[in-house]
């Protein structure tokens, strides 16, 4: 597969041209990766009005995916997340989305809402894990949930992958929503991959109508490469994508980020196939061995390892300090998990140190949990964009009882906040943000309060 933006920058690299406009460290090296950090010179096309190698490029794309249409982004999923939002509400006739969304949603989508006054409806998994409401969405559940609205809803939102490496039945999800007119949305920032698996379960193969990759996440691609996908079924939004995609996006797109996928695709094409599957066999046999060794790990999808370690006597951060004492960096750890994201780029001294650290840590009976109640729906004092919008102060979690919450501080990762902006906060949600060692809340400060319900 050719890669015409990479064969771009590399002759401009090589060229001696005198650059006389951005950036301003004219290719001279300071980091190392100057020659090649380019902008949007004559013959390096557009991003967001492509007639040239990167059209040409997200041709290529397209292709591998089977999409009516890939777009790139350079701003991750984060970016694609708030155009897909955008172009749901360019059908609309109010102008004001409904949306169907799980509750496991990260951040990004919060802050898309916000930015579009979308109207956001929840549906809450019966069994999910920990705070960030890790689960699969039934179809049963979304076919209740689209019944029992009280406003026609205009598309349903799914998270999967989730951070927790759950993925949900998207193609039964799919054929609810066809059911019912309703467009399906799917973050799979986490399963850029999936499309290359012995059993292709991405969700634009699944019946999606629009989802969002990260490929950085998965694939050999710099960090805030991520892909928009068309699909087929839906090809009216292409008209529109783009659009959607500027109304968020830097005028200044990275060219490192931009070459990076474009050598994706041929690496795809070429090599990635038997690559994956040699690594998801590597990342079965581990999970194999860690459980061998006394640890729980839970199911999730091929590229993740999760462990419980409240089941084998840790706590998730105690063990991901006790893991890097032996060389291993998790992904992400909390009080009661540890993640691991694997792919075809580790090599076998990372799948050897990581099986080497669980042989060196004896498990311990289980640590007693506090069990706080499962996540229930809120009271939703404040659209999200009222809330987001209000003047914000900062107050003690423990007094923020009654509060109503402006924006949730939740880290990156896992960044899936368990209460949202316009909620009231209760009892539940303070003790869960003292679990997680949460100690400040933004919450909608008196005043606006009491003229936003005006």
């Amino acid at each position: 597969m050719n890669t015409p933006i990479y064969d771009f920058v590399e002759s401009y690299a090589g060229s001696q041209m005198s650059r006389m406009h951005m950036p301003g460290h004219k290719g001279k090296t300071f980091l190392g990766c100057e020659k090649s950090d380019i902008t949007e010179i004559d013959g390096a096309d557009v991003l967001y009005h492509p007639d040239g190698i990167i059209a040409q490029s997200e041709d290529n794309a397209t292709a591998l995916w089977g999409s009516a249409h890939t777009y790139y982004s350079t701003q991750g999923s984060s970016l694609c997340i708030s155009a897909m939002l955008s172009l749901v509400s360019m059908q609309c006739a109010s102008g004001k989305p409904h949306i169907l969304a799980a509750r496991n949603v990260h951040k990004a989508f919060v802050h898309a809402a916000a930015l579009l006054d979308a109207d956001v409806s929840w549906v809450y998994p019966k069994d999910h894990r920990t705070h960030i409401c890790s689960a699969k969405v039934c179809a049963d559940d979304i076919e209740k949930a689209i019944e029992s609205a009280h406003q026609k809803i205009d598309a349903v939102y799914i998270t999967s992958p989730d951070y927790l490496g759950v993925i949900s039945d998207i193609k039964s999800i799919s054929a609810v929503c066809r059911k019912h007119s309703i467009l399906l949305l799917v973050d799979n920032a986490h399963g850029a991959y999936l499309a290359f698996c012995k059993e292709n379960l991405h969700p634009i193969h699944s019946g999606a109508d629009m989802c969002c990759d990260s490929a950085h996440k998965t694939l050999p691609v710099l960090t805030g490469g991520a892909y928009l996908h068309i699909s087929k079924q839906s090809p009216s939004f292409c008209k529109d994508a783009r659009r959607a995609l500027s109304l968020f996006a830097s005028t200044s797109p990275s060219y490192l980020i931009l070459q990076s996928l474009d050598l994706c695709n041929d690496y795809l094409e070429n090599r990635f196939v038997s690559q994956l599957e040699d690594c998801i066999a590597k990342t079965k046999n581990l999970k194999l061995h860690i459980q061998a060794c006394g640890f729980f790990v839970a199911e999730s999808e091929d590229l993740k390892i999760v462990v419980d370690a409240k089941k084998s006597g840790f706590s998730g951060n105690a063990l991901a300090d006790f893991i890097r004492n032996y060389g291993v960096e998790c992904e992400f750890s909390d009080d009661d998990y540890v993640v691991f994201m694997t792919s075809p780029q580790n090599d076998e001294n990372d799948f050897e140190r990581l099986s080497n650290a669980f042989l060196q840590i004896k498990p311990g009976p289980p640590v007693d949990q506090e069990i706080l109640p499962a996540h229930t729906p809120h009271r939703q004092a404040l659209s999200i964009r009222q809330a987001v919008l209000s003047k914000h102060e900062r107050m003690d979690i423990k007094n923020a009882h009654g509060r109503i919450c402006a924006l949730p501080l939740v880290s990156c990762p896992p960044a899936v906040p368990f209460i949202i902006s316009g909620e009231v906060i209760t009892e539940n949600d303070i003790r869960l943000f003292e679990k997680y060692g949460i100690d400040e809340i933004e919450v909608v400060a008196s005043e606006s309060t009491v003229k936003q319900l005006q």
